[in-house]
């Protein structure tokens, strides 16, 4: 595999666990007990910190990109063993 190709797939595995992660550890406006922004809805996120985030979203990216890896190396599961109707 390239090393471009690598790139892009974990860059895949990167959003994917952006949208993974990104619900753990928010605390909302109402849960906080501070008082919303005019406009704000109760739900809306308090105190917001996008850094640990960022390294929570790596670190899950380079696990599955690592299982990935793995499997691309030592073909654990290979597209002839998921093919239901020509086995």
């Amino acid at each position: 595999m390239a090393w471009q190709s690598a790139l892009a797939i974990w860059m895949l595995f990167w959003v994917l666990a952006m949208f993974l992660v990104l619900p753990f550890g928010i605390r909302t406006t109402h849960e906080a007990g501070e008082p919303p922004v005019a406009g704000q809805a109760d739900s809306a996120p308090a105190g917001f910190r996008l850094r640990p985030i960022l390294w929570r979203t790596t670190i899950v990216s380079l696990v599955l990109f690592g299982a990935f890896y793995l499997n691309y190396v030592y073909g654990w599961v290979t597209s002839d063993m998921l093919d239901y109707y020509n086995g």
